[in-house]
């Protein structure tokens, strides 16, 4: 299975639906990567064409890749490993069609229902199965822009609890989203 994770922090919306470009959250890095590694992802993707945001990410994977950190933890060592940074969802896939031969299918993630050809997670475990490489996309923020899911092959259904409440954090839904795909323990 070759399955791809992306943040991405532009373009997103902010709470008023503004287009907006995010700030890098350390705690997203590293509990991101914590769970792609759990779950057998290729890559995880930081997607943000602010330069200093990407400094930033460089900065955190020095330390825990090549410097201290990567001596004193090795496990987070590993997860960091898989993190990418790149400026735009176009060069991440750019470089994974480089990397496999041929273009990803692209699954965006979206909190709210969807009219741009939804996906249930019953139907995206069964792509998973039998399609490489996949390209899940997680938006930063308020979410991944419209027009990231327009130009999606499927948006993934949202992820819902029992309540009406549903605004998870990505950290959260990433985790979430990856067990109900690949996770062992299913129902």
């Amino acid at each position: 299975m070759e399955l791809y994770i992306g943040l991405v922090h532009h373009p997103v919306y902010n709470k008023r639906y503004e287009t907006i470009a995010s700030a890098v959250t350390i705690f997203d890095l590293h509990d991101i990567a914590r769970t792609a590694v759990t779950y057998n992802v290729k890559r995880f993707l930081v997607i943000t064409p602010l330069e200093d945001q990407q400094q930033l990410v460089g900065r955190v994977l020095d330390h825990w890749v090549k410097g201290f950190g990567a001596q004193y933890n090795g496990n987070r060592k590993e997860a960091l490993e898989l993190i990418d940074i790149v400026p735009s969802i176009k060069d991440a896939m750019k470089q994974l069609t480089g990397e496999n031969g041929q273009r990803p299918v692209i699954v965006a993630t979206d909190a709210r229902e969807t009219e741009f050809r939804p996906i249930s997670f019953e139907n995206l475990r069964r792509l998973l199965a039998k399609t490489d490489p996949v390209l899940i996309l997680f938006g930063t923020a308020w979410g991944l822009h419209r027009q990231v899911l327009e130009q999606a092959d499927f948006v993934l259904e949202p992820v819902k609890g029992p309540v009406h409440y549903n605004h998870l954090s990505v950290r959260s839904a990433t985790a979430i989203i990856l067990d109900r795909l690949i996770g062992t323990n299913r129902r």
